[in-house]
Protein backbone atom coordinates (compact mmCIF):
# COMPACT_ATOMS: atom_id res chain seq x y z
CA UNK A 1 0.00 0.00 0.00
CA UNK A 2 1.59 3.41 -1.10
CA UNK A 3 0.10 6.16 1.07
CA UNK A 4 0.48 9.90 -0.41
CA UNK A 5 2.25 11.60 2.36
CA UNK A 6 -0.97 13.86 2.80
CA UNK A 7 -2.90 10.69 3.78
CA UNK A 8 -0.41 9.82 6.92
CA UNK A 9 -0.75 12.88 9.12
CA UNK A 10 -4.32 12.06 8.90
CA UNK A 11 -4.48 8.77 9.42
CA UNK A 12 -2.34 9.64 12.18
CA UNK A 13 -5.25 11.96 12.96
CA UNK A 14 -7.09 9.53 13.41
CA UNK A 15 -5.10 7.05 15.40
CA UNK A 16 -5.09 9.60 17.97
CA UNK A 17 -8.72 10.07 18.24
CA UNK A 18 -9.37 6.27 18.72
CA UNK A 19 -6.46 6.69 21.85
CA UNK A 20 -8.84 10.25 22.98
CA UNK A 21 -11.91 7.53 23.17
CA UNK A 22 -10.23 4.64 24.43
CA UNK A 23 -8.86 7.13 27.10
CA UNK A 24 -12.15 8.31 28.70
CA UNK A 25 -13.56 4.75 28.44
CA UNK A 26 -10.75 3.38 30.48
CA UNK A 27 -10.47 6.21 33.09
CA UNK A 28 -13.77 5.77 33.76
CA UNK A 29 -13.59 1.89 34.17
CA UNK A 30 -10.37 2.19 36.29
CA UNK A 31 -11.86 4.86 38.55
CA UNK A 32 -15.08 2.44 39.32
CA UNK A 33 -12.35 0.08 39.73
CA UNK A 34 -10.23 1.62 42.04
CA UNK A 35 -12.29 3.98 43.99
CA UNK A 36 -9.02 4.72 46.47
CA UNK A 37 -7.41 6.25 43.92
CA UNK A 38 -7.33 9.47 43.06
CA UNK A 39 -8.11 11.11 39.63
CA UNK A 40 -4.22 11.86 38.61
CA UNK A 41 -3.42 8.28 39.19
CA UNK A 42 -6.48 7.01 37.08
CA UNK A 43 -5.61 9.30 34.38
CA UNK A 44 -1.91 8.15 34.66
CA UNK A 45 -2.57 4.73 34.38
CA UNK A 46 -4.90 5.00 31.71
CA UNK A 47 -2.44 6.95 29.70
CA UNK A 48 0.56 4.52 30.28
CA UNK A 49 -2.17 1.68 29.17
CA UNK A 50 -2.83 3.25 25.94
CA UNK A 51 0.82 4.13 25.48
CA UNK A 52 2.21 0.42 26.29
CA UNK A 53 -0.66 -0.87 23.65
CA UNK A 54 0.63 1.73 20.78
CA UNK A 55 3.90 1.24 21.92
CA UNK A 56 5.20 4.73 23.03
CA UNK A 57 7.51 5.64 25.57
CA UNK A 58 7.11 8.81 27.46
CA UNK A 59 11.11 9.19 28.90
CA UNK A 60 9.46 12.54 30.64
CA UNK A 61 8.78 12.83 34.04
CA UNK A 62 6.52 12.01 36.57
CA UNK A 63 5.19 9.54 33.70
CA UNK A 64 8.35 7.10 32.91
CA UNK A 65 8.39 6.90 37.01
CA UNK A 66 5.26 6.46 37.75
CA UNK A 67 4.94 3.43 34.02
CA UNK A 68 7.88 2.20 36.25
CA UNK A 69 6.19 2.04 39.12
CA UNK A 70 3.51 0.49 38.10
CA UNK A 71 4.24 -1.65 35.69
CA UNK A 72 2.85 -4.77 37.50
CA UNK A 73 -0.58 -3.52 37.64
CA UNK A 74 -0.64 -1.62 33.81
CA UNK A 75 0.46 -5.00 32.34
CA UNK A 76 -2.73 -6.41 34.69
CA UNK A 77 -4.92 -4.10 33.47
CA UNK A 78 -3.64 -4.72 29.67
CA UNK A 79 -4.49 -8.21 30.25
CA UNK A 80 -8.42 -7.44 30.78
CA UNK A 81 -8.50 -4.69 27.84
CA UNK A 82 -10.17 -7.56 25.51
CA UNK A 83 -12.71 -8.87 27.83
CA UNK A 84 -13.79 -4.94 29.70
CA UNK A 85 -13.94 -3.34 26.33
CA UNK A 86 -15.13 -5.63 23.58
CA UNK A 87 -16.74 -2.51 22.27
CA UNK A 88 -13.46 -0.90 21.31
CA UNK A 89 -11.96 -4.27 20.00
CA UNK A 90 -12.65 -3.60 16.27
CA UNK A 91 -11.35 0.57 16.72
CA UNK A 92 -8.23 -0.43 18.32
CA UNK A 93 -7.62 -3.24 16.18
CA UNK A 94 -8.02 -1.04 13.40
CA UNK A 95 -5.55 1.80 14.95
CA UNK A 96 -2.71 0.10 15.65
CA UNK A 97 -3.28 -1.63 11.99
CA UNK A 98 -2.93 1.87 10.54
CA UNK A 99 -0.70 2.99 12.71
CA UNK A 100 1.45 -0.02 11.66
CA UNK A 101 0.92 0.44 8.37
CA UNK A 102 1.99 4.58 8.94
CA UNK A 103 5.13 3.53 10.53
CA UNK A 104 5.62 1.21 7.94
CA UNK A 105 5.63 3.83 5.49
CA UNK A 106 8.19 6.33 7.49
CA UNK A 107 10.64 3.30 7.77
CA UNK A 108 9.49 3.05 11.46
CA UNK A 109 7.23 -0.15 11.89
CA UNK A 110 7.72 -2.66 14.84
CA UNK A 111 5.53 -5.51 14.34
CA UNK A 112 5.77 -6.45 18.24
CA UNK A 113 2.58 -3.60 18.87
CA UNK A 114 0.54 -5.86 16.35
CA UNK A 115 1.44 -9.37 17.83
CA UNK A 116 1.35 -7.65 21.80
CA UNK A 117 -2.31 -6.73 20.48
CA UNK A 118 -2.70 -10.10 19.35
CA UNK A 119 -1.81 -11.74 22.62
CA UNK A 120 -3.64 -9.48 24.45
CA UNK A 121 -6.61 -10.69 22.49
CA UNK A 122 -7.31 -7.46 21.45
CA UNK A 123 -6.64 -7.67 17.66
CA UNK A 124 -9.18 -9.02 15.47
CA UNK A 125 -7.25 -11.38 13.30
CA UNK A 126 -9.96 -12.35 10.97
CA UNK A 127 -10.64 -8.67 10.34
CA UNK A 128 -9.83 -7.24 7.25
CA UNK A 129 -6.84 -4.26 7.12
CA UNK A 130 -8.99 -1.31 6.84
CA UNK A 131 -8.88 1.16 4.13
CA UNK A 132 -8.11 4.42 5.10
CA UNK A 133 -11.32 5.85 3.91
CA UNK A 134 -13.27 3.06 5.80
CA UNK A 135 -10.76 3.60 8.63
CA UNK A 136 -12.16 7.05 9.15
CA UNK A 137 -15.30 6.77 8.46
CA UNK A 138 -14.95 4.41 11.21
CA UNK A 139 -13.12 7.73 13.67
CA UNK A 140 -15.90 10.51 12.44
CA UNK A 141 -18.62 8.23 13.31
CA UNK A 142 -17.11 7.51 16.82
CA UNK A 143 -15.28 11.17 17.24
CA UNK A 144 -19.02 12.75 16.60
CA UNK A 145 -20.80 9.84 19.09
CA UNK A 146 -17.50 11.07 21.82
CA UNK A 147 -18.15 14.93 20.86
CA UNK A 148 -14.56 14.95 19.97
CA UNK A 149 -15.68 15.62 16.08
CA UNK A 150 -18.52 17.10 14.49
CA UNK A 151 -20.56 15.02 12.60
CA UNK A 152 -21.03 14.72 9.21
CA UNK A 153 -22.72 18.05 6.89
CA UNK A 154 -22.28 19.60 10.72
CA UNK A 155 -20.57 22.69 11.10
Amino acid sequence: MDFDSKLIPVLREGVDVVKMIFFRKLKEHLAEKYPEKDSSYIGRLSGAMINELFGIINDAEPFAGFTKENRSLILKEMKNIASDFKEMRIPLTDAVRIQFLCDSQEGIADDRILNQAKTLGILIIEREIPLPNTFMNLVRRLGSEFNLLHPFGVS
